[in-house]
């Protein structure tokens, strides 16, 4: 058994410390353990790393780190020595040893002659792609594993772009790291060392500066915030992360004087002490200063996940109520926002273009059409986004206005190449101090966007699937429904119109014939098109052990979209549980 043959390698070896030995030992009784550690290294993805931390291949440590920053620096001395010479910046957030792995992997890089521009302290994941390019560094590494739970930790990678790695060249670097058969022999340089010889390079505050004065010539009203910025009351929260420096400092240069951050969060803390789950698309995550709202009588409530790239809010209805916003809803209303305001200036062009996923809601193209703006949809992952405009700055063809997509991520402009949670922040404050000064609520825009363009409603179920067993589980279920296309009606409980497979690149007629190809990359998604403009979307995570499945309904009104999801989603959950059950019974026999 390999995995056993591995994990005593492990614990002989003299190159793994002693710490990490101690917890193998500790699992030395335990096969199942070891083998969830040791059956295959954690998987390089489409953009990076993430996993649970500890020790073992198949887990986030000092050691799988240093191997990933290996096979990066090999991909970019294959480029030539320019390449390497630019140099690589790496940021970090509050998690759990992220600065120890972000350290590990600048030591990496300087050991194989690659230059590294570190952070002296935790930043937003957005700021990381602003200084990719503000660098003119080569590439980017950012150790964070988002919203995900304290126990885990991650390692993105981006291009010169400032954008995550696309498919291509994330399939040649995890050539490389592929290459790197045995943690053991990654070479590590002495950080004194490599700063003497000028390979790490530290970096301070400059960037943040820079950072804060482009952000700022995002707004498309600072007369208004300067005239009116102390009308509105705000409620900010980090949940612990990265975002309370950038955040308060953007929000106070541009004219909001009433912003109160939540103390007990303030602060970056590795286990998120006071919520579940640092995840601000939940509202558990916001009931803190959604408490403190209603203390300092604020209109409205922001928060960031722990790399401050995802925003979640809250907002005062008519009656005085906090109400919660997901994803798509925000989106929506600040496609509304920005294109009527771009009009209503005279910054509007032909060529202005919104970017979505093909998982977000739909109501935003309707939105985007009534300004005679076009939507472009790509695949789930800001990555895709960013990979868009950095073609629409080459081609010049198409102005990049708004990208979004439903899991909460959100960006203006483009010189940050990834979903940015301090932008947002900002448009959307002041969105609601805009449609405040009007006596409107966010809620009653919102409604009156549904009134003019039909009710949309959307849900998304993860499927938590952990281990070995668990991602072989997930293959089997995206089998199951993409060997069975014609049968999709049977398991959806609704006639299917159109199914696009994008492991396949084909689209095909609701009884499962081909009629074309498709024009986005290869990724492993299926996606269903009911009537009525509705749709059902199954994938794996490409960040977590999960399945997810999303879910778009419309109707005349919200109680029939509602009814209408309940029933789809009831459907969608029957058939799950009979595919397990036979999974199941198989595996008895």
């Amino acid at each position: 058994m390999e995995y056993l043959s591995e994990y005593r390698k492990w614990v002989d070896n003299p190159y793994i410390d002693e710490e990490t030995k101690k917890e193998l030992r500790n699992i030395e009784n335990n096969e199942e353990e070891i083998r969830n550690r040791f059956c295959a290294f954690l998987e390089f993805g489409t953009a990076g790393l993430r996993g649970l931390m500890g020790a073992g291949i198949n887990r986030m440590n000092v050691y799988t780190v240093g191997r990933a920053a290996l096979g990066l620096a090999n991909h970019i001395r294959s480029q030539g020595q320019s390449y390497a010479d630019r140099g690589v910046a790496i940021a970090y957030d509050s998690r759990h040893f992220s600065f120890e792995f972000a350290l590990r992997a600048a030591q990496v890089l300087n050991a194989a002659g690659v230059k590294a521009y570190l952070f002296d302290y935790i930043r937003p994941t957005p700021l990381l792609s602003f200084a990719v390019r503000e660098l003119n560094a080569v590439a980017g590494i950012v150790v964070t594993a988002s919203h995900n739970p304290p126990q885990y930790n991650g390692f993105k990678v981006y291009w010169e772009d400032g954008g995550q790695i696309i498919d291509d060249r994330a399939e040649k670097i995890t050539s490389e790291i592929l290459g790197v058969c045995d943690v053991c022999e990654v070479s590590v340089m002495e950080r004194e060392r490599a700063l003497r010889q000028g390979l790490l390079i530290m970096v301070g505050k400059d960037i943040d500066r820079k950072y804060t004065e482009r952000v700022l010539q995002l707004s498309l009203d600072r007369e208004m915030i300067r005239e009116n910025g102390g009308g509105l009351g705000i409620v900010y929260t980090p949940l612990h992360g990265t975002g309370y420096g950038p955040v308060t400092t953007v929000l106070e240069k541009a004219g909001f004087k009433r912003v109160d951050t939540v103390k007990e969060q303030q602060e970056p803390h590795s286990d998120f002490p006071t919520v579940k789950s640092p995840n601000p698309e939940d509202r558990e995550a916001l009931e803190l200063a959604i408490g403190m709202a209603e203390e300092r009588d604020a209109d409205l409530v922001i928060g960031t996940d722990p790399d401050a790239d995802r925003v979640g809010i809250a907002a005062r209805n008519r009656d005085g109520v906090f109400e919660t916003f997901t994803g798509n809803q925000v989106g929506v209303l600040l496609v509304e926002y920005i294109l009527s305001r771009r009009k209503e200036k005279g910054l509007s062009t032909d060529r202005d273009t919104v970017i979505k996923t093909i998982v977000t809601s739909e109501m935003g193209r309707t939105v985007a059409t009534t300004y005679g703006v076009d939507t472009m949809d790509t695949l789930t992952g800001f990555k895709y986004i960013a990979g868009k405009i950095e073609e629409f700055s080459k081609t010049g063809e198409r102005c990049f206005v708004f990208g979004y997509e439903e899991s909460n991520g959100y960006l203006a402009g483009d010189f940050v190449r990834d979903k940015d949670g301090v932008i947002a922040t900002l448009l959307v404050c002041e969105m609601v101090l805009f449609y405040k000064l009007k006596g409107l609520t966010l809620s009653e825009v919102l409604e009156d966007l549904y009134r003019r363009h039909g009710y949309y409603v959307e849900d998304v179920v993860s499927i938590r699937l952990e281990g070995c067993e668990g991602l072989e589980r997930i293959r089997s279920i995206m089998s199951y429904f993409r060997n069975n296309k014609g049968r999709m009606e049977e398991s959806l409980g609704e006639p299917v119109e159109e199914i696009r497979d994008y492991i396949k690149g084909m689209h095909y007629d609701g009884k499962g014939q081909e009629t074309g190809k498709l024009d986005l990359p290869v990724s492993d998604v299926l996606y269903f098109r009911l009537k009525g403009n509705s749709w059902v979307c199954i994938r794996p995570s490409g960040t977590e052990p999960k399945l997810k499945i999303y879910f778009s309904v419309t109707g005349k009104g919200r109680e029939e979209a509602l009814d209408r999801l309940k029933g789809l989603k009831a459907k969608v959950n029957s058939s799950l549980q009979r595919l397990f059950l036979r999974e199941t019974r198989g595996m008895k026999r």
